[in-house]
C-alpha cells in the first residue's frame, strides 16, 4: 500500500507540474499576442513592416529568449499540431474571408480567380514537383519517392497573400484586390485538396487512366465541398428567418451563426471533403442571406466577432511559426551539412518564383483576351503585384510540411528534417523579405487611385452597415445603368458574359431565393427594441 501511495503521489506530482507548465506557457503566449497587437498598431503606418512580419519577428525573439533560458534545449512554449491548425485556427480565417468578401467583385472576376487559384496552382505544383525531382536527386538529402516529390509541389504551391492584402485597398483597387484575395483562398483550398489526393492515391502505377481519375477526384471534392458550404449557409438563413431568434435573444442568433459556420467545416472534414472551400462558400452565403435576417445588433456583433477571431488566429500562426523556426532538434539533424540545407532552400525559392510566373502572366494574357472593357483587363503592373503576392509562403505550407515529414511535430530522419528546416527557411525569408518590400513595390507600381473607384464597392457585404443595404439598384449596376439588357444572341452573351450572368442571377435571386431564405430587403422588426423601434420602409427596397 505504501508503494502504491508513493507511486500515485509521483503521478499526481508530474501531472501538477505538467499542468503548471501549460498554464505558464498559455500565459506567456497570450501576453505575446497582446504585444503583437500593440506593436502591430504602432507600426501600422510603417513603410516596411506589417502585422504578419511583426508577429513573426516577435516569435523569433521569443524563441531566442527561450533557447537561452532553457540552455539550448527548446524554443517552444506550445507544441505544434496539425490538428490545432486545421481544426481550430484555419476555419475562422477562411470563413471570415468569405463573410467579408465583396461578392460582386469576387463573382465578376470568378473565371479569372478560378484560373489563377485552381489551374494556376496545379501548374505551379507541377513545375515545383518536376524541378525538385531533377535537382534533389543530385543532392544527398535522402530517398524520396514520386509521392514525396508531388507532395513537395503541393506544399510549396500554397501561397500566403496576407502581407499584400494588408496593403491593398478594396475600394481603391477593387479588381486587383478581388483577384489577389480570391486566388489566395482558392489556392489554399486547391493545395490542400491536391495534397490530400496525393496522400490517399496509389502512385505506384501512375498512367493516363490514373491521372484522369486523380483529376476527377479533385473536381468531385471541389464541387461537393462548394455545394456543402452553400447548403449549410442556406439552412442557417432559413432557420433564422422562420424562427427569428432575435425576438428572444441576440445571443442565440450570433451563437447559431458561429456554430453553423463551424459545423460546415467539420462536416466537410467528416465526409473527407475540402473544409476550406466549404467554410469559405458558407461565409459567402451567410453574408448574402443569413446576415440580413438578424437584428441590427446581431449584424454588428457578428461582423466584429468573425473579424476578431480571424485576426487572432492569423497572429497566433505567425507567432508560432517564428518560434518554431528555432527548434533546435530539427536544426541539429542538418547541422553537419549546412550547405545542403541552404541549397535546398534556394532551389525551392527559385522554383516558387518560376512556377508562379509560369501561370500568372500567360493566364492574365488569356483572361485579357476574353475582356472587351479596358477597365476590366489586368494591366502589366497588376500582373507583377499578383505574381509578387503569391511568392510568400506561410501557415498552410508549414502545416502541410509537418503533416508529411513529421510525427507530432518531430522527426529524426535526416531527409525529413532537411525538408522541414527548408520549409521554415522559405517561409521566413519570403514573408520577411518579400513582405517588407510589398508596400514600396505597390506604392511604386500602383500610385494612389482615384476616389471614384470606390463606386465599385459592394454595399451588400457585412463590412457596410448603413442605409444603402436596402438599396437594390445600387447593387445592380454601379455605373447607374440599372437596366441590363438581355443578350439577343450568343455573341452578345460572350461579349458581356459577367453582366449577363449577374443579370440572370439577380432575377433568380429576387424571384426564388430571397422569398425563401430572406436576405437584403428582409429587415427584422422587434417592437420596443431600441435598435428596431421604427419599422423600415421596405417599399423602397
Amino acid at each position: 500500500m505504501t508503494m502504491l501511495a508513493t507511486h500515485l503521489d509521483s503521478i499526481v506530482s508530474k501531472l501538477t507540474t505538467s499542468d503548471h507548465a501549460s498554464v505558464v506557457a498559455l500565459n506567456l503566449f497570450v501576453a505575446l499576442l497582446c504585444a503583437c497587437i500593440v506593436l502591430g498598431h504602432l507600426l501600422e503606418e510603417n513603410r516596411w513592416m506589417n502585422e504578419s512580419i511583426t508577429a513573426l519577428l516577435i516569435g523569433l525573439g521569443t524563441g531566442v529568449a527561450i533557447l537561452l533560458i532553457s540552455k539550448g534545449k527548446s524554443s517552444h512554449l506550445l507544441v505544434f499540431s496539425e490538428d490545432l491548425f486545421f481544426i481550430y485556427l484555419l476555419p475562422p480565417i477562411i470563413f471570415n474571408a468569405g463573410f467579408q468578401v465583396k461578392k460582386k467583385q469576387f463573382f465578376r472576376n470568378f473565371v479569372t480567380i478560378m484560373l489563377f487559384g485552381a489551374v494556376g496552382t496545379i501548374i505551379s505544383c507541377t513545375i515545383i514537383s518536376l524541378g525538385v525531382t531533377q535537382f534533389f536527386k543530385k543532392l544527398d538529402i535522402g530517398t524520396f519517392d514520386l509521392g514525396d516529390y508531388l507532395a513537395i509541389g503541393a506544399i510549396f504551391a500554397a501561397t500566403d497573400s496576407v502581407c499584400t492584402l494588408q496593403v491593398l485597398n478594396q475600394d481603391e483597387t477593387p479588381l486587383l484586390y478581388s483577384l489577389v484575395f480570391g486566388e489566395g483562398v482558392v489556392n489554399d483550398a486547391t493545395s490542400v485538396v491536391v495534397f490530400n489526393a496525393i496522400q490517399s492515391f496509389d502512385l505506384t502505377h501512375l498512367n493516363h487512366e490514373a491521372a484522369f481519375h486523380l483529376l476527377g477526384n479533385f473536381l468531385y471534392l471541389f464541387l461537393l465541398s462548394t455545394l456543402l458550404g452553400a447548403a449549410t449557409g442556406l439552412i442557417s438563413a432559413y432557420v433564422i428567418k422562420k424562427l427569428y431568434f432575435g425576438r428572444h435573444s441576440t445571443d442565440r442568433e450570433v451563437a447559431l451563426m458561429m456554430l453553423m459556420a463551424y459545423l460546415s467545416y467539420m462536416l466537410a472534414e467528416l465526409f473527407e471533403l475540402s473544409g476550406i472551400l466549404t467554410v469559405f462558400f458558407c461565409g459567402i452565403v451567410m453574408s448574402h442571406y443569413t446576415w440580413h435576417n438578424v437584428t441590427e445588433s446581431s449584424r454588428i456583433t457578428t461582423k466584429h466577432t468573425f473579424a476578431t477571431l480571424s485576426f487572432l488566429a492569423e497572429t497566433f500562426i505567425f507567432l508560432y511559426v517564428g518560434m518554431d523556426a528555432l527548434d533546435i532538434d530539427k536544426w541539429r539533424s542538418v547541422s553537419d551539412t549546412p550547405g545542403t540545407s541552404i541549397a535546398v532552400s534556394s532551389i525551392l525559392m527559385g522554383l516558387i518564383m518560376v512556377g508562379r510566373a509560369a501561370f500568372v502572366f500567360p493566364l492574365s494574357f488569356l483572361s485579357n483576351l476574353a475582356k472587351k472593357n479596358q477597365s476590366e483587363k489586368i494591366k502589366f503592373n497588376m500582373q507583377v503585384v499578383i505574381w509578387w503576392s503569391g511568392l510568400m509562403r506561410g501557415a498552410v505550407s508549414m502545416a502541410l510540411a509537418y503533416n508529411k515529414f513529421t510525427r507530432a511535430g518531430h522527426t529524426e530522419v535526416r531527409g525529413n528534417a532537411i525538408m522541414i528546416t527548408s520549409t521554415i527557411t522559405v517561409c521566413l525569408f519570403s514573408t520577411v523579405v518579400f513582405g517588407m518590400l510589398t508596400k514600396p513595390l505597390i506604392s511604386y507600381l500602383l500610385p494612389h487611385q482615384s476616389a471614384t473607384t470606390s463606386m465599385l464597392s459592394d454595399d451588400n457585404t457585412p463590412k457596410s452597415i448603413h442605409i444603402p443595404l436596402l438599396d437594390q439598384d445600387s447593387f445592380i449596376e454601379p455605373s447607374g445603368n440599372h437596366n441590363v439588357p438581355r443578350p439577343d444572341s450568343i455573341r452578345g452573351f460572350l461579349t458581356r458574359p459577367t453582366r449577363t450572368v449577374h443579370y440572370y442571377w439577380r432575377q433568380f435571386d429576387d424571384s426564388f431565393m430571397r422569398p425563401v431564405f430572406g436576405g437584403r430587403g428582409f429587415v427584422p422588426f422587434v417592437p420596443g427594441s431600441p435598435t428596431e423601434r421604427d419599422p423600415p420602409d421596405l417599399s423602397k427596397a
